[in-house]
């Protein structure tokens, strides 16, 4: 059998045995609905009540904040649309995002602008990062809400949240982060970071697919974006997927006390690919940031070679890389993400995204290392480009 070595944990992640363990209970015996009285029902409510607490101690807020949807996208979707729905008759019709978001957030503002709502795409600099001053210079008596990701998915660049959030917070406008790859890999502390809505998902952290939740600050007025029964606070109409919350909440349970010695160990093995690579291939280039990054997120540019061939010869070898985001993967577009840093063609359709993951090893690491300089070579003199 082929040895597969997994490094594309952006995409997603394994389920954990553990949170596996976690979910089983309640595809067998504990299989009522939460929001019924009797006693199975009871049995579900307290586990979705153990959920949310658990998960609003991680972030550093009260459990009530909480609101458990599908998924990244979903929370990126409610965050944004329902903040400017709620919002408009007060003539609040204008957000603020950058153009490097995920396409959770890009297709949303594309949806919102359709119906007649203002959207500013702020730049970003070389290394992926935000211009401050241009947010600042943005926000009008109409600006409801801005939306910058915390860390981003593709190159790993990590943005200054503590900064917009106070620029939000002096214009009186709404601060919502997409931390869907950032959570449980660096500090999401809500009250620390200052913001006023956050995305998650779970199946980034080795939880199941299908759940995420997303963090609403007390007093942000928010419209339902689901509509039925009265779940969630009336804020999230739909049965509530009573396993996949357990398996999210265990997921956060597994990091919580040693996630920081995690990414320790993780960013010394990104950082020995990088090393390795670098000193057996030539015009390799590193996309995003040196250091404000997340911690196991590398992204190489590769000159003179396809991305999707490079991809697709580090599959025969039993390597799993990604060529950008996962959301994106059918698309022959060169990423906007890297378009946007201002990366050169040729390099942008020549990068690929390791992300590496708890269970990676240093023996992994090596045998990429000894394989990717000959695929590289190999490639080069098929290509057209090299003179």
């Amino acid at each position: 059998m082929k040895k597969i070595i997994y490094l594309d944990h952006n995409s997603t992640t394994p389920v954990h045995p553990e949170v596996l363990k976690a979910m089983v209970p309640f595809y067998k015996n504990q299989y009522g609905n939460a929001s019924s009285l009797h006693a199975k029902g009871r049995e579900a409510r307290d586990a979705v009540d153990r959920a949310r607490e658990a998960l609003g101690d991680f972030l550093g807020t009260e459990p009530q904040d909480i609101v458990f949807t599908s998924g990244g996208t979903e929370s990126d979707n409610f965050a944004i649309k329902g903040t400017l729905l709620r919002n408009k008759d007060s003539g609040k019709d204008h957000i603020i995002t950058s153009q490097i978001e995920h396409s959770a957030v890009l297709a949303t503002c594309r949806y919102l602008e359709k119906k007649g709502f203002k959207v500013t795409y702020v730049d970003v600099d070389k290394y992926g990062i935000v211009d401050l001053d241009q947010i600042k210079n943005s926000i009008t008596d109409r600006t409801c809400l801005i939306s910058i990701m915390h860390a981003n998915n593709e190159v790993g660049t990590i943005q200054p949240i503590k900064e917009i959030a106070k620029i939000a917070k002096e214009k009186g406008v709404y601060f919502h982060t997409d931390a869907v790859q950032s959570f449980c890999k660096i500090p999401t502390n809500v009250e620390e970071l200052g913001i006023d809505m956050l995305s998650i998902s779970a199946h980034k952290i080795y939880g199941p697919k299908g759940i995420g939740a997303l963090y609403i600050r007390k007093g942000v007025k928010i419209e339902p974006c689901q509509h039925g029964g009265n779940h969630e606070r009336n804020l999230r109409a739909g049965t509530e997927n009573v396993a996949a919350i357990s398996g999210l909440s265990k997921a956060v349970e597994l990091f919580k006390d040693d996630y920081t010695e995690k990414a320790k160990r993780v960013k010394l093995l990104r950082d020995r690919l990088h090393k390795g690579l670098s000193e057996n291939i030539e015009e390799l280039y590193l996309n995003g940031h040196p250091d404000l990054r997340l911690p196991n997120t590398l992204n190489l540019g590769f000159n003179y070679v396809e991305g999707e061939s490079l991809l697709l010869n580090f599959d025969m070898k039993g390597i799993c890389v990604s060529t950008g985001s996962a959301c994106t993967s059918g698309s022959l577009e060169p990423s906007h993400v890297l378009a946007a840093m201002g990366i050169d063609t040729v390099i942008s359709q020549g990068s690929v995204r390791f992300s590496l993951g708890d269970e990676n090893t240093q023996e992994q690491i090596d045998y990429c290392i000894s394989v990717i300089p000959k695929i590289v070579k190999k490639l080069r003199k098929m290509s057209p480009l090299v003179k």
